[in-house]
């Protein structure tokens, strides 16, 4: 008797959701394409509580090379190179503040989180320099 896969209900995290076994739609064909269709940009707009967190969590593991999480997915058998690229994910889910001070202060405490795994150490404040390095 198949044992039935748990709903990853309030799951957002593409690694958590594979490595517990929880049922799991597989949109990694539309990841392949989307990343390799040679557009500079894309826009994502989906309605609240749309799996907008699950795609960039999922996006995050596949430009990290992680191909272990993608393991009889669709991507599995499109992929041939699995490249890992450095990658910055930031999460806004817990900015429910329209206070600009309170935005910055997220955004500077999880780019501070980043320069310290990639090792950059110049002491430059402005977020427009820090990207840029």
């Amino acid at each position: 008797m198949a044992q039935l896969k748990l709903y990853p209900i309030g799951i957002q995290d593409f690694p958590k959701i594979k490595r517990g076994g929880y049922f799991y739609v597989d949109k990694t064909e539309y990841v392949y394409r989307m990343t390799h269709s040679g557009f500079d940009y894309a826009f994502l707009s989906r309605p609240r509580r749309f799996g907008k967190s699950l795609l960039t969590s999922t996006l995050k593991c596949y430009f990290e090379g992680q191909k272990d999480l993608f393991t009889g997915l669709a991507i599995e058998q499109l992929e041939t190179e699995w490249n890992s690229y450095p990658v910055l994910h930031f999460d806004f889910s817990m900015a429910k503040s329209t206070d600009i001070t309170v935005i910055r202060e997220m955004i500077d405490g999880q780019l501070r989180s980043y320069e310290q795994i990639y090792g950059r150490k110049e002491a430059e404040n402005e977020f427009n320099s820090r990207f840029s390095s």
